[in-house]
């Protein structure tokens, strides 16, 4: 069989690989501390796992609207309006099956042969994939430990060309845990508005994960690009719900109909019951995320202690999210041979940080997204394996 030669420029998300030779390895005895996943350790709260059981016992079985349940695209809407301060018309809210279909449907709108997509590096690895999987050339914006993990503005704008058609914003970040403040983002969407051929996706799936009084500020929420901003955000990380598969995106109002015709031709419409749960999330009671919030806090604080006092880490605090990007470079070791020795010699799953693009070079991804225990086992074995390797 001949397949077609764009599946040779596919990539794929390190994270699932990494877990599944963990998964291995503990089947075959080994003590595995697992930090790779990006998946919160809680059980969904007990409230939208009953919503989702009394609409599967209502009978919703069957097909929903292509973009969704117009209850849930409401409760979306009522959302950007408290949260983001911004008036969404649930006409532009597509209800998707996960983060990714968004992203999916953004990135195949803009990418092909000839095409320019900005995204950010170290970033989420599916932004690259899917680039370079169009045919379009991704163009890193380069996020540096010394602001942050922020990006420079001038920078930014001054990557984009003729043949430019879409960034990509992610804040808070996936890996990094960093945060771009107003300032940053007022002179990047000044920059925007110089430049109305392209479109932006920001990707805000951690908007409600922040620490020390940071806030989150949304693309949406600027009136002079609002026209060209696709919103990225869902259910998995704040609700602990990543195996309901439940997200969605806030289209500008030229793309949505596109959109809608992606998701038909791709996986029709999202789960009925699942919905439900969802409606149930956004409008229930939020005691659940606050606590989940308050275990974050307090295990980002331990582990970034734990990792600057490893000899040959050095760790910031991340503002958001629920990673610790550590820089390795005084290890002596490139970033994907010490992933590799932790989990073999140590049992403690992380993640390169070239599995985020070529400049997380010097760099792994700790999730914090695990128990206190688990965090300070974890960095004992890291210390240890380390120090058996010579490194002082």
């Amino acid at each position: 069989m001949k397949l077609a030669s764009r599946l040779s420029r596919l990539g794929t998300e390190s994270a699932f690989e990494v877990l599944a030779r963990a998964k291995a390895l503990q089947a075959s005895g080994k003590s595995i501390v697992n930090l790779g996943i990006g998946s919160p350790d809680f059980r969904t709260p007990d409230n939208i796992v009953e919503a989702g059981r009394k609409a599967l016992a209502d009978g919703a079985h069957f097909y929903t609207p292509a973009k969704g349940l117009l209850e849930l695209r409401q409760a979306v809407a009522e959302d950007c309006l408290a949260r983001r301060g911004v008036k969404v018309d649930p006409n532009d809210v597509m209800i998707v099956p996960g983060g990714k279909p968004t992203m999916y449907f953004a990135i195949s709108m803009f990418g092909e042969e000839g095409a320019e997509i900005l995204y950010p590096n170290p970033g989420f690895p599916i932004y690259e994939s899917l680039i370079k999987y169009t045919g379009a050339t991704p163009v890193p914006i380069e996020l540096r430990e010394s602001s942050g993990f922020s990006f420079n503005p001038d920078e930014v704008i001054a990557k984009i060309t003729p043949r430019t058609r879409l960034i990509i914003v992610n804040t808070p970040a996936n890996p990094t845990g960093g945060v771009i403040r107003k300032p940053e983002m007022d002179r990047l969407v000044a920059g925007l508005e110089k430049h109305p051929h392209v479109a932006i996706l920001s990707d805000e799936i951690y908007s409600r994960m922040l620490y020390d009084g940071e806030t989150h500020v949304s693309m949406l929420s600027y009136p002079s690009i609002r026209e060209r901003v696709i919103v990225l955000d869902g259910w998995s990380k704040t609700f602990s719900m990543t195996v309901w598969r439940l997200g969605y995106g806030v289209w500008p109002k030229n793309l949505i109909d596109i959109a809608e015709r992606l998701q038909i031709n791709s996986n029709s419409c999202p789960s009925a019951p699942v919905q439900w749960a969802g409606i149930e999330a956004i409008r229930g009671p939020q005691v659940a995320v606050e606590r989940m919030m308050k275990a974050f806090d307090e295990r980002r604080k331990v582990i970034v202690e734990g990792l600057n006092n490893i000899p040959g880490f050095s760790c910031v605090m991340p503002k958001g999210a629920f990673y610790a990007f550590p820089n390795i470079t005084k290890t002596g070791f490139k970033s994907k041979e010490l992933e590799v020795k932790l989990l073999t010699e140590a049992g403690v799953a992380i993640l390169s940080g070239t599995a985020f693009g070529a400049m997380g070079e010097g760099f792994l991804r700790f999730s914090y997204a695990a128990s206190l225990d688990e965090i300070r086992e974890a960095l004992k074995r890291v210390e240890r394996c380390l120090a058996t390797a010579g490194v002082r």
